[in-house]
């Protein structure tokens, strides 16, 4: 019986034993996968942009906010210089008008009192004429002293005076005989301000204006320059000017005008650009943006700031050596301005970098 078992017990050994050796043999080694590198090829390089670092050129690019403002050289605020009862006013605001044409009627009683003045004095220069020609007919006939006619002569100048002093009053204020008051725009334009209404009561002591009358063919863009932005600002630098309603226009022109002072609030020195306005495209009170190109004092080398990858709290850029390989560069970046990035260090001027799928390379060349 033991000698069964130690047969069997070596039997089953050996079937054990084949079994390894046979699964050692059929099983072999796997070589692990070798890691492919990326690598930017010939043809992926003819399909991607590059853009080439441009020349310090003393100048930088700044953005600044404005407001269109109507060229106040070419406005009218437009009083009346009579107190009354306005009877109507045909006009609207925003409407067009030209020049003379009748913006509001009034009636009113300093109106008819003018007119009453005018009248009067008239006469008495009609009466002073009359006694004139009488005391030079007495004098020649000798019924009569100089001293008298003398006395008649300087009459006939008062009348005539007064009589031109009323006729002017009343012609300043609109030349009616008949109480009424009309007020009209001595200019050509848009009324850009109005303040009243038919029916209104206008008081003696009114100091608001009524109307205000704009030619807009030229109008005014008033930029807010920044306190640290002053001394890179002067009289004559090139500006572009784009507006939200005309994303893809840009309007152009120069500084013409530096406020000299700054607003005690918002801390900020306004400049003035006149810009022309055809089509009259642009209005009183839109927002605009300003890139001004000012001196400066930094030389640095710029780029498009859309090319660069911020990573990490880092910058870079993907550089384009001269064999045309591409490599991840940081970057370190003075100040940014529009569209615009200032390099201080990592790139220099004529250096080509990568300006389209910049994130997807990065992070294949990164890895």
């Amino acid at each position: 019986m033991q000698t069964q078992i130690k047969n069997f017990s070596k039997l089953t050994l050996s079937i054990l034993t084949a079994v390894f050796l046979l699964q050692g043999c059929s099983e072999h080694p796997k070589e692990a996968p070798k890691e492919e590198k990326f690598a930017v090829t010939d043809s992926l390089l003819k399909r991607l942009l590059v853009d080439t670092v441009k020349n310090p050129n003393s100048e930088t690019d700044l953005s600044f906010s404005a407001k269109i403002a109507p060229n106040e050289d070419a406005t009218a605020r437009i009083f009346p210089m009579v107190s009354g009862n306005v009877r109507s006013v045909p006009v609207k605001l925003g409407d067009k008008v030209s020049k003379g044409q009748v913006l509001a009627v009034m009636g009113s009683a300093e109106m008819a009192n003018f007119d009453k003045e005018a009248i009067s004095s008239s006469a008495d220069l009609r009466n002073a004429t009359r006694a004139l020609k009488v005391a030079q007919d007495m004098y020649n006939s000798g019924l009569s002293s100089a001293r008298d006619l003398e006395i008649a002569k300087n009459d006939l100048l008062v009348k005539e005076a007064e009589n031109k002093r009323t006729t002017a009053v009343l012609n300043l204020n609109g030349g009616s005989t008949t109480g009424s008051y009309t007020l009209k725009t001595p200019i050509s334009g848009f009324v850009i301000e109005k303040n009243v209404n038919s029916n209104m009561q206008l008081r003696p002591d009114n100091s608001q204006s009524l109307f205000t009358v704009a030619d807009l063919s030229t109008v005014w863009a008033v930029i807010n320059i920044y306190e640290s932005d002053i001394s890179s600002i002067q009289q004559g630098d090139a500006v572009k000017i784009s507006i939200l309603s005309y994303p893809d226009k840009t309007f152009t022109g120069k500084i013409d005008k530096i406020y000299n002072i700054l607003d005690a609030d918002s801390k900020v020195m306004n400049a003035r650009v006149s810009i022309a306005n055809p089509g009259y495209l642009l209005k009183p009170g839109m927002l605009a943006t300003v890139q001004i190109a000012a001196k400066s004092s930094n030389d640095l080398p710029s780029i498009n700031a859309n090319n660069i990858v911020f990573d990490e709290n880092k910058n870079y850029v993907l550089l384009l050596d001269p064999v045309k390989k591409v490599r991840i560069q940081e970057v370190t970046i003075e100040r940014k301005s529009g569209d615009r990035a200032y390099i201080s260090n990592g790139l220099k001027a004529g250096d080509r970098i990568v300006a389209s799928k910049q994130v997807f390379l990065y992070e294949s060349l990164k890895d």
